[in-house]
């Protein structure tokens, strides 16, 4: 098949300057569409092998694999055996055949594991996994906490330490660097490392990977929290209100952003006569009532609110 390519390109020939390039895939050549002259020869062509005469052959016979990704441990790239009992045309293979692949199957696994780093990334992916389906992270968010384990591997900060504490407070970094309302006590709820032991790696990995987190703000707190006790949208948007205009008068700085969060929804269901009790949306922001009605006088007197 010759494709000719646009005038554009940067392929231009070395003997007359003519932009004319014609690709033949058939014979792998490089001709310059003017003198010519054979630019190039021996290229090899990465388009499919079969023919298609219409979209729907095109897309049945495509091919693709799975994309990079940084939260498997060999990024994707690595071929499995899978199940075996079958052939490719369904029939039940020999016993004899069966037991060599098992053991074909068997080897490659551990073939796949030879290196400390490729076990320890294993052990740490299949962490993170875990963590995520518990806790509902999106995927690009579990990419970016992988990308942040595998720089703390690379600067040796693992060793010595649990690969679920690293991978833990990885995926909570992530959290906090993409703005994911999850909280270490949430974070630690589900692992098996101690709340304490959590903020401690997590703030290894902002001291040596030089890591500039976000100020964590309060709004992003507010559906979570809302969805918990179902509190209307109207609600919510006045809680949301509440909160933006605390922060231009700079009373929310230092304060924690989840009891932040509920004290404004208390307020906007007061305002809205929406009946929740400060119990209610304690126990779902997972903070006392003593924080709600600190948080809540403050807001009050920053903001005169008449209630």
């Amino acid at each position: 098949m010759i494709v000719k390519t646009e005038q554009n390109s940067k392929d231009v020939c070395p003997e007359c300057g003519s932009k004319n390039v014609i690709l033949d895939n058939d014979s792998g050549e490089k001709i310059c569409g003017g003198c010519g002259l054979v630019m190039a020869d021996n290229m090899l062509n990465d388009g499919p092998e079969w023919r298609a005469f219409s979209q729907d052959e095109r897309e049945s016979r495509s091919r693709v694999g799975m994309p990079l990704s940084f939260s498997v441990h060999d990024k994707g790239l690595s071929t499995m055996i899978g199940q075996v009992g079958k052939d490719a045309f369904g029939r039940t293979i020999p016993s004899k055949t069966m037991f060599q692949m098992l053991r074909l199957k068997k080897w490659h696994i551990r073939s796949s594991y030879q290196s400390s780093v490729d076990r320890n990334l294993s052990h740490a992916m299949t962490e993170l996994s875990r963590l995520c389906d518990k806790l509902h992270i999106p995927k690009q968010v579990k990419e970016r906490a992988a990308v942040i384990y595998r720089k703390a591997l690379e600067k040796g900060l693992v060793r010595g330490r649990s690969i679920s504490a690293i991978a833990a407070a990885s995926l909570y970094a992530a959290c906090r660097a993409t703005g994911t309302p999850r909280t270490l006590r949430e974070l630690a709820k589900v692992s098996t490392i101690d709340k304490k032991d959590l903020a401690r790696c997590y703030r290894l990995l902002l001291r040596e990977l030089t890591i500039q987190m976000p100020i964590p703000k309060a709004q992003y707190r507010v559906p979570k929290i809302a969805a918990k006790v179902n509190i209307g949208e109207r609600t919510q948007q006045t809680a949301v209100n509440i909160l933006e205009q605390a922060e231009k008068k700079r009373t929310t700085a230092g304060k924690d952003p989840m009891g932040l969060a509920a004290a404004a929804l208390y307020i906007a269901c007061v305002m809205n006569e929406e009946k929740r009790t400060q119990k209610m949306i304690a126990d779902a922001a997972g903070v006392t009532e003593v924080t709600i009605r600190n948080r809540y006088k403050g807001l009050k007197e920053a903001l005169k609110l008449d209630i």
